[in-house]
């Protein structure tokens, strides 16, 4: 009776092929199956067209029962934080989208600490990740730390108002600031370039640091980079947002209806809409990497040297650190006198008995 061979392990490349090319393709499966987590602020007055934008762009409806407030209750109204997450799925891929929204901001008589809660939110969320970074269980943790936050002008002003600019230099260190002009289609495309043009020479003049879209690698296709320097090109996007499908030249889109025609969404020569979104997605990892490897580094190391203690506002912790310093002063102080009291009594007591033994002799 024959024995039966043992089934042989064969190559199946080709030989000198050691096979760590593949291991892309084992990340891309990896990262598929997990999914995505993306975390995206939007800050501006209120009418400016941020819900309808937010979902133009993913193509939902995040905010299916909101409700409009008078111009009484704005009057005495703080800025309150929503967050709304939807999963999106899309050819396999899912995505779990997290929209901040901050309803009252900008809307009260007195604006001057009207983002002291916004600033406060991004800071939890960098110490809420820190907090199950150093945990036992470090296995599914939730990525909640705002990814990057499209701040909306007013194309009705003449540039940036000086709220705009105490926001953003008041976060421009702890998020990715994108700059989006709202309602583009109130101008012409003169108005357009020009208010671009002013925009970025104030947020210049007043060192204010927005996202930066990385260059394009040598190696990329022409393609891409022509994409990058047209997206760099166009910031701050001028962006017009609508939900509504509307019949033009035999074909629907989405967009605006007026007695002189139709404003397309998706257009990129009636707005930056279709830019905006392209550079949303394909500069989403980066997006996360830069919030990752600047500023919640930055908010780490700042925890770190502070020795872990949590501190809710900068005026705050200034204060608590000078009492806490003088409070230690104080005990070093006590201490040394303590001390010396002590080296005092067994300096008298020291002599005392030398004086006794010194007698006998």
């Amino acid at each position: 009776m024959s024995k039966q061979q043992p089934a042989q392990f064969i190559n199946p490349e080709t030989p000198g092929y050691v096979g760590f090319a593949n291991l892309p393709n084992q990340v891309h499966r990896k990262s598929v199956k997990k999914g995505f987590e993306f975390t995206l602020m939007v800050v501006g007055e209120s009418g400016l067209g941020k819900s309808t934008l937010i979902n133009s762009l993913f193509l939902t409806d995040l905010y299916p029962e909101r409700v409009i407030p008078g111009a009484a209750e704005k009057i005495e109204r703080t800025v309150q934080i929503e967050a709304s997450t939807v999963e999106i799925e899309e050819r396999g891929v899912k995505l779990r989208l997290t929209v901040v929204d901050t309803p009252g901001y900008g809307d009260a008589i007195n604006c001057r600490d009207c983002f002291k809660t916004i600033i406060s939110y991004i800071d939890e969320q960098f110490e809420r990740y820190l907090h199950d970074e150093s945990g036992l269980n470090r296995r599914h943790i939730i990525d909640n730390r705002v990814h990057c936050c499209f701040y909306f002008i007013s194309p009705f002003g003449h540039g940036l108002k000086p709220l705009d600019v105490a926001f953003m230099k008041a976060i421009h260190n702890k998020v990715n600031i994108v700059p989006v002009i709202a309602k583009a289609d109130t101008l012409t495309l003169k108005e357009r370039e020009r208010l671009k043009k002013r925009i970025l020479d104030e947020i210049e003049e007043h060192s204010i640091k927005i996202y930066h879209l990385p260059d394009a690698e040598s190696d990329e296709d022409e393609d891409f980079k022509e994409q990058t320097r047209l997206l760099k090109a166009s910031i701050p996007f001028s962006v017009v947002g609508s939900n509504q499908l509307i019949e033009a030249k035999g074909k629907k889109v989405r967009g605006r209806l007026y007695p002189w025609g139709v404003v397309e969404v998706e257009n990129p020569e009636h707005n930056d809409f279709l830019k905006l979104r392209t550079m949303l997605i394909t500069h989403m990892q980066d997006l996360q990497e830069v919030t990752q490897d600047l500023h919640y580094e930055n908010f780490r190391s700042e925890r770190l040297k502070r020795g872990g203690r949590k501190v809710e506002n900068e005026d705050m912790n200034k204060d608590q650190i000078l009492l806490e310093k003088e409070a230690e002063l104080r005990r070093m102080q006590e201490m040394i006198a303590r001390m010396q009291a002590q080296m005092q009594m067994q300096m008298q007591a020291g002599d005392g008995d030398g004086g006794v033994h010194g007698h006998h002799v």
